[in-house]
């Protein structure tokens, strides 16, 4: 069965830049698709691959490979713990490996090399896999998780083209890596870019280091991709201060960005003449499903904006109901064509169909404005009783962050909200400061400091994680 992918045909692009390594080695079209090709024909078609992937080509060429064979990739990552790794191995017992030369493994043998990376054939694999499967996502980027996001390969499709079309990205934008390709919002970028016969330079470089900006400088990037946290450190960097003239524009997702630092950052990129645009998005919907367009950064800052083209949501109450009015608070819900096909937690969920049905309750609230804008109120679980009143640890956060405290997470039980903060603080000002604001006693609040807010590599704040460390707080 012929599947459409969002590879084919990209050899067309010919000696057009596709990759742009740090060294300064240049990946044309023809290149990749060369290097891919043969790493595919290594494969067993329709079987399971782990790819442990780095920003760098030998990882965008196996991700090439595999979806041009037919072939599903795992993407994980590199540094991936070694009992999770054998964990995942031994509940989905792929049939190929994609690591790095200096990993060695007790069974199976290496059939192919790149000299960095080297492809291994478990020999094992034994259940088939859905036909429209394309491509996992872990659940948790940034460390693996045996709970998988399946992605066809018309998800794909769907959302590769929506987002070009509200992006108008074409072969002259050029992007740089600042997030890790396996997880959702970093490989979005990447396949976006070589879909259009665009150009992408891979860097593990973090954003904070002078090399990043330097090399974006000198390749001339006209747009990256951010978390709120990299926005929030963008500020402290004083990007509003950045000679940038190669920007065209810049995004954000991966979580809801305080409302005063996208304004700040909206009126910062018109002065520069970037656009800023804000997203929503998540693993299950592929990789997006709203946009701020431009014009409206400034005027609706805060706001996810509209759905995608193709796209479109829906806000339902507590009995299920339809909200129709503007202002209402409901949980947001999607449907379109890059609804994933559901999750899988072992591999016989691999041969599993498409569960989802192009309908996805995002598990966030959030209200519609007058004219049709969106805007997240907060999860639909992050919500504690504090001596009966229900409380958003969501609205908290984004209260403290109005008030300055940028390096703050809030968590707690019933009848007790913690406030941790990486940063010094009156704990007792704070506490009368949050008791005013939610009218409440103020012994429902404590304050705990901790060294850092645990975060993952997308940025998102390790909840669990600061729970557990916060109990040893200082």
């Amino acid at each position: 069965m012929a599947r459409k992918t969002i590879f084919d045909g990209i050899e067309e692009y010919g000696n057009a830049p596709a990759l742009i390594e740090e060294s300064g080695r240049i990946w044309a079209y023809d290149e990749l698709v060369d290097a891919a090709d043969r790493l595919g024909g290594c494969m067993e078609p329709r079987s399971l691959v782990f790819l442990l992937c780095r920003n760098c080509a030998s990882a965008v060429a196996a991700y090439v490979g595999a979806l041009r064979r037919g072939v599903v990739p795992l993407l994980l990552n590199a540094e991936i713990q070694e009992e999770l790794l054998g964990y995942l191995l031994e509940q989905y017992k792929p049939r190929h490996l994609w690591v790095e030369n200096d990993r060695v493994f007790a069974s199976g043998k290496q059939i192919y090399s790149d000299g960095a990376y080297g492809l291994w054939d478990t020999g094992e694999q034994a259940y088939p896999l859905y036909e429209e499967l394309a491509v996992l996502l872990s659940t948790s980027g940034s460390t693996g998780s045996p709970k998988l996001v399946r992605q066809s390969y018309g998800n794909i499709m769907a959302n590769t083209e929506s987002i070009v079309e509200y992006l108008s990205l074409t072969a002259a934008d050029r992007a740089i890596t600042t997030m890790p390709m396996y997880y959702t919002y970093g490989l979005s970028i990447i396949q976006t870019q070589l879909f259009v016969g665009g150009s992408i330079v891979l860097t593990d470089a973090s954003m904070f280091e002078r090399r990043f900006w330097d090399l974006l400088k000198a390749q001339e990037v006209t747009n990256f991709g951010g978390v709120p946290y990299t926005y929030e450190m963008l500020r402290r960097m004083r990007f509003a201060r950045m000679e940038l003239p190669s920007l065209r524009f810049i995004t954000q997702a991966g979580g809801k960005l305080a409302p005063s630092l996208s304004a700040e950052f909206a009126q910062v990129c018109a002065d520069k003449g970037i656009a800023f645009i804000t997203m929503y998005g998540a693993c299950e919907a592929t990789a997006r499903m709203a946009y701020l367009p431009k014009e409206y950064a400034l005027q609706k800052a805060g706001s996810i904006g509209i759905a995608i083209p193709g796209g479109r949501f829906a806000l339902m109450d507590g009995s299920g109901l339809e909200i129709e009015g503007a202002g209402a608070e409901g949980e947001l819900v999607y449907y379109g064509e890059n609804v994933t096909l559901g999750y899988a937690e072992c591999s016989e969920d691999l041969s599993k169909g498409d569960e989802n049905q192009g309908r996805l309750p995002t598990g966030d609230m959030a209200r519609r404005d007058e004219e049709g804008f969106y805007y997240i109120t907060g999860r639909k679980k992050r919500f504690l009783k504090l001596f009966g009143n229900r409380v958003s640890l969501d609205a908290i956060e984004a209260f403290l962050k109005s008030q300055g405290f940028l390096s703050c997470a809030c968590g707690g039980e019933d009848d007790k909200l913690m406030v941790y903060v990486a940063e010094a603080v009156d704990k007792k000002k704070l506490c009368l400061s949050l008791s005013r604001f939610t009218h409440l006693h103020v012994s429902a609040f404590e304050v705990v400091q901790v060294e850092e807010i645990p975060r993952n590599a997308s940025g998102k704040i390790l909840y669990e994680k600061l729970r557990n460390d916060g109990k040893s707080g200082v």
